[in-house]
């Protein structure tokens, strides 16, 4: 998602994003892959190009060496810089079959992430809220066109309880 929005790269504010591991190792595969990303030709030109320059970023030596290190157990982190107001959090989250066939292996990371980091989650994939809400996981969320307003004010987890 953070090569389809370039705006989540420059948020009015700090964020911090925590990536499963396992979705910077499927960024090859997205990269080339002959799937369309985008409708418009340009678009797909350009998510491809930041795709591949966050491959390149994710196998700078320095990182990759920190990641090896860092990531050894489950729910291990490492945060890297990536900008003024962007921190970049890699976890290393495992599959656990949690739900099923109800969510794929990346959408089971990404819930798992969230749950154990008490973050909300980032989507644009309506089927997948729709599952969440369906069956009620304990995950806050918010669809991409709600980015601004989970940065400036977001809902805090006692909210949820409402």
């Amino acid at each position: 998602m953070l090569a389809i929005y370039g705006e989540l790269l420059m948020p009015a504010r700090p964020v911090e994003y925590i990536i499963p591991l396992t979705t910077i190792y499927e960024l090859e595969e997205f990269l080339h892959s002959p799937q369309e990303i985008m409708r418009d030709p340009d678009e797909e030109k350009q998510v491809r190009e930041v795709v591949g320059y966050m491959i390149k970023y994710f196998q700078d030596p320095f990182k990759r060496k920190k990641m090896e290190k860092s990531l050894v157990a489950p729910w291990s982190t490492i945060t890297f810089p990536y900008s003024e107001r962007v921190s970049l959090t890699v976890m290393r989250t495992d599959d656990n079959a949690m739900w099923g066939e109800i969510f794929d292996p990346v959408e089971t990371e990404l819930l798992l992430a969230a749950m154990k980091a008490e973050a909300p989650l980032l989507t644009d994939q309506v089927e997948l809220e729709d599952r969440m809400l369906e069956f009620m996981v304990p995950v806050q969320f918010y669809d991409i066109d709600d980015f601004e307003f989970a940065v400036e004010q977001g809902i805090s987890p006692d909210d949820w309880l409402v």
